[in-house]
């Protein structure tokens, strides 16, 4: 859930060992709150979540892997494509008033660079963006320090400011485009530790910089208004239902028998529909069919933030849980039955030597039991 999501700087492992009660101490409120009176559960279905995206979930896996391996993302180097920015601005070109996003394949980009006289080697300074339908990863790369005029005219695009270009950008390209500008600019304001003042060093695919002085590592996040201001990475949380069982995980650090709903912070660029669809795609290999926001709750480990709560459907015909291992220790389905059960327990259940730890929820103060509480009233009702 927060293992490898986790998106803050310093003391990460604050948040991995967090317990519940740990949250309460913090805490003694829910922090329940609508947006615009959303106590009706305003349902949210975008095209993005309904569409047919059979290869989702390995696409998913394979960007995770990209991640967290180096010499993985040095291959997919060599076969990826490619947008550049100058300045941060992004190369678009223009059809019929729309700009659309200039990607670059990996042989063309070294072609044009090799025909202006720089070194091929710049590539590496890439960042993954994301992958695309064919599975292709795809990369930003900052190119100020080149000459634009001649990128400009071998690459057959223009360099256009973003602010100038957001609202002529076609739909579905827009989000890509805007989120190589904001990891180019946050690789750019954060090349020295905040502690230490030491300079940080990257990994490949740049989602992650290390103080190897401090042993720091520093996330791509998202801000509040002010950079001034203390950084946010906003959590999601959401309750999987195959239509009348839901879906918990637990992580290792969890007091014995504690299982929740799935949950991990949003990456950059990312809404907050697609930030559950993919936690759900990477904890358990399922995709999200429709999603339903809940409420939210203030989240204050490892720094302060705030919890957003939806509810999620699958298809009940393709329930398999595959767990990634290296996020959770467990996941599986449980009946009304169970769940009601689990419900009434009001604090954490005595364990007798030699028996199985018994099965219960987080308390009533955590979102999670919101999430299990209104879904078994859900139940309830349909059971009648």
């Amino acid at each position: 859930m927060f293992k490898r999501t986790a998106r803050w700087s310093g003391e990460r492992q604050n948040c991995k060992t967090a317990s519940i009660f740990e949250l309460a101490a913090y805490m003694n409120m829910r922090g329940r709150f609508s947006w615009v009176s959303l106590k009706l559960l305003h349902s949210i279905k975008s095209p993005e979540l309904s569409r047919s995206c059979s290869g989702y979930v390995s696409r998913v896996r394979y960007l995770m892997r990209l991640k967290e391996d180096d010499e993985a993302c040095r291959e997919a180097l060599k076969s990826g494509s490619f947008l550049l920015y100058n300045n941060l601005a992004p190369l678009l070109k223009s059809n019929s008033n729309i700009y659309q996003p200039a990607f670059l394949k990996a042989s063309d980009l070294e072609n044009i660079l090799k025909k202006i006289g720089r070194d091929k080697n710049i590539v590496s300074e890439s960042v993954l963006l994301g992958c695309n339908e064919n599975g292709e990863a795809q990369f930003s790369l900052e190119v100020g320090d080149l000459d634009r005029s001649a990128l400009e005219q071998q690459c057959g695009g223009v360099f256009v400011d973003l602010t100038k270009a957001f609202f002529m950008l076609s739909g579905p390209e827009a989000p890509i485009v805007t989120k190589g500008q904001a990891l180019i600019r946050w690789h750019l304001t954060n090349g020295f530790c905040s502690a230490t003042g030491q300079p940080t060093v990257r990994n490949q695919s740049g989602s992650h910089r290390i103080c190897h002085s401090s042993g720091i590592t520093y996330y791509p996040k998202v801000s509040n208004r002010s950079s001034v201001r203390q950084q946010m990475s906003p959590v999601v949380i959401v309750l999987v239902s195959d239509g009348s069982r839901c879906l918990l995980g637990r992580q290792a650090t969890f007091p014995p028998g504690l299982y929740s709903a799935l949950a991990g912070f949003c990456d950059m660029g990312e809404t907050v529909e697609e930030a559950l669809r993919r936690e759900v795609a990477e904890e358990v290999g399922l995709e999200v069919e429709t999603l339903q926001f809940s409420g939210s709750q203030h989240w204050p480990f490892p720094q302060s933030s705030f919890m957003v709560a939806c509810h999620a459907t699958v298809n009940p015909n393709k329930t398999q849980v595959s767990v990634d291992k290296a996020e959770l220790e467990d996941a599986k389905w449980f009946t009304f039955k169970e769940m009601t059960e689990a419900l009434q327990i009001k604090k954490p259940p005595r364990i007798s030597k030699g028996e199985s730890p018994a099965f219960w929820v987080p308390p009533s103060f955590a979102i999670a039991n919101q999430l299990i509480q209104e879904w078994a009233n859900q139940q309830q009702l349909t059971r009648k």
